[in-house]
């Protein structure tokens, strides 16, 4: 294909992308995901495209900049991040056109200059370091043991079978299964050392005599190349003067003794510089797929994460990192301890810390001594490895770098990062919720994770279609509409996945094993964890309810919004027919609600209202079908009877969220 025809095909897919993001026809979103993927499949399946896209992207970005187009910028500039990641021979032209856009993008308001900004360091980076940024992110999301960058990334795929139908776990699995037996560490690190080679050499690399002699190579060979490769990067990535020439002389030292001491005078044996480079694809992430039906779970995997060989029982090292934590079966609220403590620093001791026996002398002085009422932790000195290591300068925000994420405790940096994924409907972020909150107050007695792990949670929307032709716009659940209308980038990548995924796993599997099968899903499940980066935040409410307040109150967990029944405060009296009871005797039992209301004025204002309901909804965010606040308040289900004049007025009166006591 000629270099016009590849520029007019690429120019044709742009095109399609960008008519999509500026439609609002619901049957022409759904094909959105299918556009940008199908995109990057034409770049990858034929490397030498990505200068061509690069300056078409560029050159689309550039006008939206100057017609003010905000929709398309993000999506746009992610996908262009993304092909820059994995492509090879981009001009520095090319490099400091897109850099400088990204500077202008700076002065826009969030989340443009957010995503700008983290364009503009990954270009520096890149720029200044040719290959890194595949380089880094093949070896955190692959596992590949490195004492130089010891960043590790899994990402744990959550679904419920009762919420997601069979075909689309059962496609998922395939998925999964298939590029994880292609994806081994030997072909991950033959990828890694073409791809910096060829990143740095440029022309002057014999790629399909590299890519021969990597596939002869045995696994203590390559191995070896591997750790001088990435060493070479690292390297200049740490200099703080980065010299571009010294960088290239180690990678030539490093394919000549690939290739031989003739490498570098000409052109190798068999090989022609014509011919057409071999695709170095970009391996999906480490993807690890479970079936939620415990509690405990979510815990679970994240420790087994950070210590692969605690199957059984938990190392010497979780031990001493406190990793058991508690028992599943005990309760998790905080011991208290009675001080003693008379605050006299004359009546220290040097043995103030050791107990005393109930018949010692001392003991009558003891309620003098000072007793330490929080002891500063001292952690074993093997803690240090590896999460004391802080490697190279430069950005790894998005695998855990302490740069992003910050130290929590000296010496201490976060070298694991663990993705959590959850497909299905509200339902499944409820459940997410709950497992958090308990996580989080498992860490309030045994802070262990938290200083060595960076926890990432990402949300697919995949419903149960149950007839065809319901449409899935309206079967988004309130959770996926709100994100969808917080961040537009998640709405046309994420939300329009739904009937695609639906469609593509029932579809028969290819029995033809001769023939290479694009991975849909999983491509597009690998794009939202790498390129999800301006997170959304919730709150988790924790509410105690009181059936009756001389009994024990139960507690639930909830994220957007619990649903509750009342029952009966009396039972009905006897001989007392039903259709004689008014509103007020009807069924159902008298609510209380008491909440702050919002005044302009900034002045609180408490409102109590009192009503018969049957039920209770709390909503945390507003519903689908509103822009405004109104929409907070919590819908009661009323009973039989329409109320009256006076309660509906209280209903009208709750323009925000009620308070309840308790409510965390």
């Amino acid at each position: 294909m000629e270099t016009s025809d590849v520029e007019l095909d690429l120019q044709r897919s742009v095109k399609a992308v960008l008519r999509e993001l500026s439609t609002q026809a619901p049957a022409l979103q759904s094909n959105q995901g299918m556009w940008r993927w199908s995109l990057h499949k034409k770049v990858e399946r034929d490397p030498g495209k990505s200068p061509v896209l690069v300056r078409i992207l560029l050159r689309e970005l550039e006008k939206a900049e100057s017609e003010d187009l905000r929709h398309v910028i993000i999506p746009l500039l992610q996908t262009l991040m993304y092909v820059l990641t994995k492509a090879i021979g981009i001009t520095e032209e090319l490099y400091q056109r897109t850099y400088a856009f990204c500077t202008r993008l700076l002065t826009l308001p969030v989340p443009y200059c957010t995503v700008a900004l983290d364009c503009a360091i990954r270009l520096k980076m890149e720029t200044a370091v040719p290959g890194m940024l595949y380089q880094r992110t093949v070896i955190a999301e692959q596992n590949l043991m490195s004492e130089l960058y010891p960043y590790q990334e899994r990402v744990f795929l959550f679904v419920d079978p009762e919420l997601v139908s069979a075909s689309v776990c059962s496609a998922l699995l395939l998925e999964i299964q298939a590029a994880q037996e292609q994806q081994t560490p030997e072909a991950c690190m033959r990828y890694v050392v073409a791809h910096t080679l060829q990143a740095a050499l440029g022309d002057a690399c014999h790629a399909g005599a590299v890519h021969r002699k990597l596939q002869a190579s045995s696994r203590h060979v390559l191995e070896h190349y591997f750790h001088a490769v990435v060493a070479a990067v690292e390297q200049a990535a740490s200099e703080p003067s980065q010299s571009r020439v010294r960088h290239l002389e180690r990678l030539e030292e490093i394919y000549c003794s690939l290739l031989g001491p003739g490498a570098a005078r000409g052109r190798c044996d068999g090989d022609s510089l014509q011919d057409r480079p071999p695709s170095i694809p970009l391996p999906s992430p480490y993807i690890t797929f479970h079936l939620w039906t415990d509690q405990e779970q979510l815990w679970k995997e994240l420790v087994l994460f950070l210590c692969p060989h605690s199957h059984l029982r938990l190392s010497a090292d979780l031990e001493a990192l406190d990793l058991q934590g508690l028992r599943p079966d005990q309760d998790l609220a905080r011991v208290s301890v009675l001080s003693t403590d008379s605050g006299i620093e004359r009546d220290l001791s040097l043995g103030g810390d050791e107990f005393l026996a109930p018949s010692s002398p001392e003991t009558e002085r003891a309620g003098l001594q000072r007793k330490g009422g929080i002891k500063k932790r001292i952690w074993p000195p093997d803690f240090s490895m590896p999460g004391s290591w802080d490697g190279p300068p430069g950005l790894h925000r998005r695998t855990g770098r302490p740069g992003g994420d910050g130290e929590l405790l000296p010496g201490v940096s976060r070298v694991h990062t663990a993705r959590v994924l959850v497909l299905g409907d509200d339902r499944m972020l409820g459940r997410l919720a709950q497992a958090y909150h308990r996580l989080r107050k498992r860490e309030t007695q045994k802070f262990c994770l938290t200083p060595r792990l960076s926890l990432q949670l990402y949300y697919i929307p995949v419903l149960a279609l149950k007839e065809p032709a319901v449409s899935w716009q309206l079967e988004l659940r309130e959770l996926a509409t709100f994100l969808g209308r917080a961040d537009p980038w998640y709405q046309n990548t994420v939300n329009t996945l739904c009937p695609a995924i639906h469609k593509l796993a029932e579809m028969p599997p290819c029995l033809d094993t001769s023939r290479t099968v694009d991975p849909f899903i999983l491509d597009v499940i690998t794009y939202y964890v790498r390129m999800g980066t301006q997170p959304i935040y919730f709150q988790i409410y924790r509410v105690k309810i009181f059936s009756d307040l001389s009994q024990d109150s139960t507690d639930d967990i909830f994220l957007t919004e619990l649903k509750m029944k009342v029952q009966d405060s009396r039972s009905p009296k006897e001989g007392s027919s039903p259709r004689r009871r008014g509103a007020a005797e009807g069924l159902g039992a008298e609510l209380s609600i008491r909440y702050q209301k919002a005044l302009l004025s900034h002045r609180p204002q408490e409102v109590a209202v009192s009503l018969k309901a049957t039920g209770l909804v709390l909503k945390a965010i507003p519903d689908s079908n509103t822009e405004d606040c109104d929409k907070y308040l919590p819908d009661i289900q009323h009973p039989g009877p329409e109320p009256g004049p006076e309660a509906a007025d209280a209903i009208a009166g709750q323009r925000y969220p009620a308070y309840f006591q308790g409510c965390g």
